[in-house]
């Protein structure tokens, strides 16, 4: 989709529809009132006819109305204008967008950015509608022989008034590089197992360096046997695919400024290994890199914003398989931080590459760590599909990551990790066990974690609930890269 930012008259727009907002009640936005008035009252009309009622979300399409230039105008029905928040705004937009998606409508113009919603100005309204509009037409269906005909729109021309409209243009950049990443994270995730391999994932992330100036080293087996990973690598032990250690760098900071280290889960397809997972639903298994797509996303966003902050990306990717080389529940790993661990169940494979990551992280001398995994069964049982599970050694850094979430309305939940959860983990014949049981089994995931990070500031998103939809909607939803890209704007502010 392209888009553009102009100041016109909705009237005078000559597209193929015009979209503007109506409030419950039949209040008309300042767009709505211009239409109205060179219709010679025909919005007015409709009101009173019971059509539109202005319910939040709500769509009626009108054809050829009397003076304006426009074949169609959408009426989006806004709410109450006195509850006109991020929420509302954002589900207004997507209506919009959603009720021409099926019709012959490829060029809009669009006069919601124009609405008042507190605390943001034009910069924030015309991003969200990039992002939103981004998201509404995403389509995954480069594997279909007959590819479907999609019919939407091509071109949105967002308007504001004068006084807005480099805000505007700024957000419109913005929204277009998150739009980009998040599409990126989506796409991998959606790829099949037997394309999205560690080493495409390793390709992916080499196209990533040449495209967008990021710098990329991909570590193979024999240099992580050289640092001591045998976690990860007991892991990887199962697979015929070599597995791969990719270490991204943003320098868009001062050269002396510590990084903001972001450790993406890559298992990029979990049977469970020896413990294996029940058949139905197990090609889902394949969104289990989606932590390592969210961070390659976040590298794209971050790098088409040229952000001014420095990041380093580390990606630890593998397959777990269960074929006759695989870890088996009662092996004993040794990791790279020298701690041991007793694997009782190889289905909980993600922590165990994570924490040799979190342990290569420490020789950057990071200003805050990020990992983000698809960890636990138990996280989406706390917290459903809406919030990913926050968890973190530092409350101030939890507290950005929340912001973060609530600003790019990509929500987290803050999870408790007391030192009372930690003796789940006790075994009798290593340091600790890979798992902790079902109580709690999502805070005993990242007590876990925890071990391998107490050098430095620390977080950890397990985004197994947000990561992907299942059933008719079944895709990947590019979450959490929105809030790891606003979480590293505002650490630019």
């Amino acid at each position: 989709m392209e888009f553009s930012i102009k100041n016109g008259h909705p009237e005078k727009q000559n597209h193929d529809c015009v979209i503007v907002g109506v409030y419950e009640g039949g209040q008309l936005s300042d767009a709505a009132k211009a239409i109205n008035v060179a219709s010679k009252d025909y919005l007015s009309g409709i009101l009173k006819s019971g059509d539109m009622e202005g319910k939040l979300a709500s769509t009626l399409l009108l054809h050829h109305l009397p003076n304006v230039a426009s074949d169609r105008v959408l009426l989006v029905g806004l709410g109450k204008a006195n509850e006109m928040d991020e929420r509302a705004y954002r589900k207004a937009v997507a209506a919009s967008i959603k009720a021409l998606s099926h019709g012959g409508v490829e060029t809009a113009g669009i006069f919601l950015a124009e609405l008042g919603v507190k605390k943001h100005n034009a910069h924030w309204k015309a991003a969200q509608i990039v992002e939103i509009a981004s998201d509404c037409s995403y389509r995954f269906d480069h594997y279909k022989s007959k590819k479907p005909e999609h019919k939407g729109i091509t071109k949105l021309v967002i308007n504001v008034d004068k006084i807005g409209t480099d805000d505007a243009e700024a957000g419109l950049k913005q929204g277009l590089a998150l739009a980009n990443g998040v599409s990126f994270a989506k796409d991998l995730g959606n790829l099949q197992p037997n394309i999205c391999t560690p080493t495409y994932l390793a390709e992916q992330a080499e196209a990533l360096a040449k495209t967008h100036g990021v710098k990329v080293q991909v570590l193979e087996r024999a240099e992580m046997e050289k640092l001591g990973m045998g976690s990860f690598l007991g892991v990887a032990q199962g697979s015929v695919q070599p597995p791969k250690l990719i270490v991204l760098h943003h320098h868009g900071g001062k050269k002396n400024q510590k990084p903001v280290v972001l450790v993406g889960k890559g298992i990029t397809f979990d049977t469970g290994g020896i413990s294996l997972k029940p058949g139905a639903e197990m090609d889902e298994m394949k969104y289990d890199m989606c932590g390592a797509a969210s961070v390659l996303g976040t590298f794209k966003a971050i790098a088409e914003m040229n952000l001014a902050i420095n990041v380093v990306g580390v990606i630890p990717t593998c397959e777990n398989m269960p074929d006759g080389n695989a870890i088996r529940p009662g092996d004993v790993l040794t990791s790279m931080s020298g701690l041991t661990i007793e694997v009782l169940n190889t289905d909980a494979e993600g922590r165990l590459i994570l924490c040799d990551a979190l342990t290569y992280a420490e020789r950057f001398e990071p200003d805050a760590v990020v990992d983000i995994a698809t960890l636990t069964g138990a996280c989406v049982i706390a917290l459903g599909h809406h919030a990913t599970g926050l968890f973190s050694n530092k409350d101030s850094l939890a507290v950005e990551l929340l912001k973060a979430g609530e600003a790019s309305q990509d929500r987290a939940w803050h999870m408790p990790m007391w030192d009372d959860y930690q003796p789940q983990l006790d075994t009798n014949f290593a340091d600790m066990a890979n798992i902790g049981g079902r109580a709690g089994g999502s805070i005993t995931a990242a007590c876990f974690l925890s071990r391998f990070a107490k050098k430095y500031d620390w977080a950890h998103l397990d985004v197994a609930g947000t990561a992907w939809k299942s059933g008719k909607e079944k895709g990947g939803t590019g979450r959490p890269v929105p809030l790891l890209t606003q979480f590293l704007i505002s650490r630019v502010k």
